[in-house]
């Protein structure tokens, strides 16, 4: 293990006490995070962290009246078997780790556990101290000596006689430009290195010894020699005396975040610059990061500011800077209310996720894409290196019993779990490349994920997560299917609660395969070769018990045909008359609408108890429909009206199934490109609020347009929303 007053430095000023050093207000010292031992005591740190909070949540598999019971850091919640009441005891041991801290009693402990047990075991408030001087008793150069080295050496540059920057209109200009001279001062052979000897000499020269007290010129290899070369660079002494370039979007100076009372609110510094010292929090112009308070108590890894169970008493003004900066600073103004957590729209966009509730059109929810996930601490959507802005890409969404909502990443190849009821991004799972479609089967609470392998779709897999309600430990299962292009599961209504078979197919072969979804086996083949015919869509009713395939449209055929399914004897009946296009079934199985892309044409269907097909009526449109969806009316029982949007168009589409009468809402914006859009050829989507809800929410390539269902009427549009064309509607919870 390394001994030097070098590696020391770097443990304590910065970078391996997440929870303990933020916002020191000495922090002189950059960081030496690229050695090895750097990288394993922030990970102990991190998985320290976690199963703290673990133990807050009740996620640690505690006792069930312990999940509401908080304790303090040192402590955990255990039940007493005699009482069966949750209780307060101090930790019995810590993980073995160094890394050392220096507590108010004078004590010096190996870590931030040890502290804040000994804290709960002599019933007496330990904190950790913000002097580094205990670390090098018996040193003759101290942290405040080598600072105040660093002060004189500034000031005797600024007397030395130099041409004039013009650069240096401000304090942070004024600063680089002294330490740009210093550097060329201290450079004696110029070679853009400064070296032992170097140092040595100009001591000597300049008669340095009794203004430095006991440090010496050298001090500034032991302390700020990131590489431990035995020299320094321009960008070392920059880094020595803190020299740092920040900034903040013009449009994050001031956020608004609206939290529930009893979540936890999360509110993250836009403050973003190499080096970026460590992040200050104040309301009212009173600093949060010292105090002791029970619901404000971790600044995270990322100086995010964390509240735990927010009340009104939390809401007004939050200010953050970086230290030493503050004339750069952000505003979050924090608001709270006491609605549920449901009846909202969750929108995946290139900016995060935002919750949406629509009666009011309001954010609710903001999760950037540097918010970080709860287990793993990755960002929720990590920057890629050689883009100027942090941006997230979704796919595809699904709600798992209005608990959880998963959510495919395709370019980080893996699944993303939101816990609803806190609004976090609680884990992810990693999956096979590209996943782009979801499905959440109900009947057997397991969600379905459809891989591409490659944008060229080359090597398709199929994946399962069972349990997916439970939470707990999930897991993704790879199914025995090869060649898997798409799949099709019917979905549950308020009649058909229970699903048993689900189809996939292969978009170049003319077949249908039925799989059993509770063991996830091949059932049988349905042949669709007689018929020419490569499925592209289905859709099911249990009027009739009918699957409806849509054919992929090919040279020899105009339109693509639709084929009807028995699906007691998986026989093939026939064609559907001459009707084409993709088609949609309402959730009350009574009404088949097939949207034909290619000619525009609507055609809509009845389906009767009796099992008959009957066509209703036959709609001819200009709309090259995307996708569309039912909306009950709210004036006539068992009625709908469909809602359809373009692939092209700025117009929505909306139809009274019973009469046919059409009406159009105009100039909802362009809709995302199919280059934008290369998961499905859905590239602008039309999403419902359930069986009973009356708002509709359809993007366009930067805002979203909330639509009232029961007015037919334009509700809001939300701006600034770019790429939202990945959205799930959350019930009351």
């Amino acid at each position: 293990m390394m001994t030097s007053r070098s590696f020391w430095c770097s443990l304590v000023l910065l970078g391996v006490f997440p929870l303990v050093t933020r916002g020191w207000m000495d922090v002189d010292r950059s960081r030496k995070l690229y050695s090895d031992a750097g990288r394993l005591h922030q990970e102990d740190s991190r998985r320290f962290e976690v199963t703290r909070r673990k133990v807050l949540y009740g996620q640690d598999g505690l006792h069930a009246s312990c999940e509401k019971k908080y304790c303090g850091r040192g402590s955990k919640c255990v039940v007493n078997r005699d009482t069966n009441q949750p209780e307060c005891r101090c930790v019995e041991d810590c993980k073995s780790s160094y890394m050392p801290v220096c507590g108010s009693d004078g004590r010096f402990y190996e870590n931030h556990c040890q502290l804040h047990r000994a804290s709960c075991l002599q019933r007496k408030k330990i904190y950790i101290i913000h002097s580094k001087d205990c670390f090098f008793k018996g040193d003759t150069c101290t942290m405040a000596d080598y600072s105040r080295l660093k002060s004189i050496l500034l000031d005797l540059q600024a007397r030395r006689p130099s041409p004039s920057s013009s650069l240096a209109k401000d304090r942070v200009a004024q600063k680089r430009f002294l330490i740009e001279e210093l550097f060329k001062h201290l450079d004696l052979n110029s070679d853009g290195h400064l070296s032992s000897s170097e140092l040595t000499q100009l001591m000597k020269k300049e008669d340095l010894e009794d203004d430095l007290l006991g440090c010496t010129l050298e001090d500034l290899l032991q302390f700020d020699d990131y590489n431990n070369d035995g020299r320094l660079t321009l960008q070392e002494l920059y880094t020595a005396f803190q020299v740092v370039r920040l900034s903040l979007p013009e449009d994050q100076r001031v956020t608004v975040t609206t939290i529930t009372v009893g979540l936890s609110a999360v509110l993250t510094c836009s403050i973003r610059g190499a080096l970026r010292p460590p992040i200050v929090w104040k309301r009212n112009g009173v600093i949060l990061n010292f105090l002791d308070l029970e619901d404000i108590n971790d600044f995270g890894e990322d100086n995010s500011l964390y509240i735990t169970k927010v009340t009104t008493i939390h809401m007004g003004n939050y200010t953050c800077h970086a230290y030493g900066y503050e004339e750069l600073y952000q505003t979050h103004i924090l608001q709270v209310n006491g609605l549920s957590v449901g009846n909202m729209f969750y929108v995946f966009s290139d900016d995060g996720i935002t919750v949406l509730q629509p009666n009011e059109c309001e954010i609710r929810r903001h999760m950037r894409p540097e918010e970080r996930i709860f287990t793993s601490y990755e960002e929720i959507c990590p920057r890629v290196e050689g883009e100027d802005t942090q941006s997230c890409l979704w796919a595809s969404a699904v709600n798992v019993r209005d608990k959880y909502i998963y959510v495919t990443q395709p370019k980080q190849n893996r699944v993303m779990i939101i816990d609803i009821q806190t609004q976090k991004a609680i884990q992810s799972l990693d999956v096979d490349p590209l996943p782009t479609k979801l499905h959440y089967d109900k009947s057997h609470d397991q969600v379905w994920v459809l891989s591409w392998g490659d944008m060229r779709q080359s090597s398709p897999t199929l994946q399962v997560i069972p349990e997916a309600s439970t939470g707990e430990n999930p897991r993704v299962i790879r199914t025995p299917f090869e060649g898997v292009d798409d799949f099709f599961i019917p979905p549950t209504n308020l009649i058909i609660n229970h699903v048993r078979f689900g189809f996939i197919f292969n978009q170049s072969k003319h077949a249908v395969h039925k799989i059993d979804l509770e063991t996830v086996t091949h059932i049988k083949t349905i042949n669709l070769k007689a018929h020419s015919c490569v499925p592209q869509a289905m859709a099911y009713t249990h009027l009739g018990g009918y699957y409806f395939v849509q054919c992929r449209r090919n040279r020899s055929v105009a339109a693509s045909l639709q084929l009807v399914i028995d699906s007691v004897t998986d026989t093939v009946i026939g064609p559907n008359g001459d009707v084409s296009g993709t088609p949609h079934v309402s959730p009350d199985g009574q009404y088949l609408v097939s949207a034909d892309e290619g000619s525009g044409r609507i055609r809509v269907q009845a389906l009767t108890v009796r099992g008959e097909i009957k066509l209703i009526y036959d709609l001819k449109t200009n709309i090259r429909v995307s996708d569309l969806t039912f909306q009950p009316s709210f004036t006539d029982g068992n009625q709908y009206y469909i809602y359809a949007t373009s692939h092209l168009q700025t117009d929505v589409l909306f139809v009274e199934l019973s009469t046919g009468r059409m009406n159009v809402l105009k100039n909802l914006k362009d809709p995302i490109t199919s280059k934008d859009w290369p998961w499905s050829s859905y590239n602008r989507i039309m999403k419902d609020s359930g069986l009973f809800g009356q708002y509709l929410i359809t993007p366009a390539k930067d805002s979203l347009f909330v639509i009232n269902g029961r007015q037919n009427t334009l509700r809001c549009e939300v701006s600034g929303i770019r790429r939202g064309n990945t959205v799930v509607w959350v019930g009351e919870v």
